[in-house]
């Protein structure tokens, strides 16, 4: 099975690929010979409106890439690939609808998605009831692989894969950056999501194991804008930093208001604070955060993805899980080579396209991609970025120790 990422072949080629749109099965009149090409669509399920709508869409172009490339190269012959977006607005009952309509869709064959675990958590059953396989490319909480009990780990749904890794990882490693900072006394707050609550949970074990103080537990609500109350407690424990689980458009305004309040002191958090936006919206230098795999910018793997990218003409940059997304529809593309070629239609290959995806083995843009025995990366490599002159810098690449 040829799992290689298939480069951009040029605008021209580019162009000439999009130029052979529509829907079922078609003949193609350049071919000589009128074989037919049938379509098969790959979902995306992600924000593409609301606060975290940067992460989705970049997510949403990065796989919109991919699909280009692929139809360029003619990666799967006798086969056409179309884009199904669907926007989630980070809420699980969209999330779920999102799912059902992509379910109901006898052309698609594989779901990138979704961006927040608690969204995965109601997305994965429908996609499974219907045997289509799901890549995310930012999914953290462990859970979604190894079921509720880490003390006996089972998979509960054989088509679920991700392409990052997860805070069992991350939250740990964010723990041993701050201990190794000399940071001691922490004080967490989540926003009560599967997402922050799974990485407070994941680093408190760490922190407390590497000889750290919990000094202040707090929990804030999803759309909370007014913090004063969480900070006043946590300012009177004393803390040398501040570690919160959950996103951007509540950490940004967090830190600032943190600040405000006499409370000058780091506020760190895991991938979902990883983003221009939490600093327009009040993050401060000195903050920090953990983001999955190495800054995509200093990969020499990832040099013809930013390439392709950028020449693509998207409105959105790629994001924090850009790299990731194309990597996912990239496995599930290179699932599809073996699932497809002798399919009838798309739907009668979804089991298949499931099963084959356990084999899938490539370099990606991101690195080394594949999975284990539960679905997850087989990469740990994670980065602490600092806030430094108004932007992101990377501090530290590595792998958990």
């Amino acid at each position: 099975m040829n799992k290689r990422i298939y480069s951009l072949a040029g605008v021209a080629v580019l162009a000439a690929s999009l130029a052979l749109t529509g829907c079922g099965a078609r003949t193609d009149a350049g071919t000589g010979g009128g074989s037919a090409t049938k379509v098969a669509k790959i979902g995306v399920i992600a924000p593409m409106s609301g606060g975290l709508s940067a992460m989705g869409l970049g997510m949403k172009n990065s796989v919109d890439l991919a699909i280009k490339q692929a139809n360029a190269s003619n990666a799967i012959p006798g086969w056409k690939l179309e884009l199904a977006a669907e926007d989630d607005q980070a809420t699980p009952d969209v999330g779920k609808n999102a799912a059902t309509k992509l379910a109901s869709d006898d052309q698609v064959v594989g779901v990138v998605g979704t961006l927040n675990s608690s969204v995965a958590q109601v997305v994965t059953p429908v996609l499974a009831a219907a045997n289509i396989v799901q890549v995310s490319p930012a999914n953290t909480n462990p859970t979604l692989t190894k079921g509720a009990d880490p003390a006996t780990p089972k998979r509960p749904y054989a088509n679920y894969f991700r392409t990052c890794t997860t805070d069992a990882v991350q939250g740990p490693f964010a723990a041993q950056y701050l201990l190794g900072a000399g940071i001691k006394k922490v004080a967490t707050i989540h926003d009560k999501k599967a997402y922050g609550q799974g990485l407070v949970e994941a680093f408190t074990t760490a922190f407390k194991a590497g000889g750290g103080e919990v000094v202040a537990a707090e929990t804030i609500n999803p759309d909370d804008s007014d913090f004063s109350a969480v900070i006043s407690k946590v300012k009177a424990a004393g803390p040398a930093a501040v570690y919160y689980g959950g996103e951007y458009p509540q950490a940004g305004p967090l830190s600032k208001q943190m600040k405000a309040a006499g409370l000058k002191v780091p506020l760190m958090g895991g991938d979902g604070i990883y983003d221009g936006k939490f600093i327009e919206l009040g993050g401060t230098d000195g903050d920090l955060a953990t983001s999955v795999g190495a800054p995509v910018e200093t990969l020499d793997s990832a040099k013809a993805f930013v390439a392709a990218y950028n020449a693509g003409g998207y409105a959105e940059g790629y994001s924090a899980y850009g790299a990731y997304a194309y990597d996912a529809a990239n496995a599930i593309i290179a699932s599809l080579k073996t699932s497809l070629a002798s399919a009838a239609d798309a739907k009668s290959a979804r089991s298949a396209t499931v099963t084959d995806m356990a084999k899938v083995s490539f370099e990606g843009a991101t690195g080394k991609v594949g999975f284990d025995e539960w679905g997850d990366s087989v990469s740990r490599v994670l980065t602490v970025y600092k806030v430094d002159g108004g932007k992101w810098v990377a501090e530290k690449t590595g792998e958990l120790k």
